[in-house]
């Protein structure tokens, strides 16, 4: 099987950074788009980044232009550096890789979540 996990996230002030990391472990054959979406309790899961095996990547437009998705896929792992951090930005935050993890078959894997917390 495959697993992810997560590690970055805390407490941080209003205009801070933090850094998450995602790293993938288990059998794999290749990863395809490694995503982070984030979740605040009582509302739908939302979708925040993607980096694509193909070398682009989106945002969605309330983190455009300070966070920052980037992916090693030597180390399995895909980074969201987050700037000027707001408290709206305060959620779980999850990643989801497409994996190849048997010769024919392609699935999503999801992450445990982190916190992060902006707060003065």
């Amino acid at each position: 099987q495959v697993q992810l996990v997560e590690s970055g996230g805390g407490n941080v002030q209003p205009g801070g950074s933090l850094r998450l990391s995602c790293a993938a472990s288990g059998t794999i054959y290749g990863i395809y788009n490694m995503e982070w979406h984030r979740q605040v309790p009582g509302k739908q899961r939302e979708w925040v980044a993607i980096s694509t095996s193909f070398g682009s990547t989106q945002y969605i437009d309330s983190v455009r232009g300070r966070f920052t998705i980037s992916r090693d896929d030597g180390k399995k792992t895909v980074y969201l550096q987050m700037n000027s951090l707001q408290p709206d930005d305060t959620a779980n935050y999850y990643c989801k890789f497409d994996v190849r993890w048997e010769i024919n078959t392609v699935n999503s894997f999801w992450g445990q979540g982190i916190q992060v917390t902006v707060s003065p």
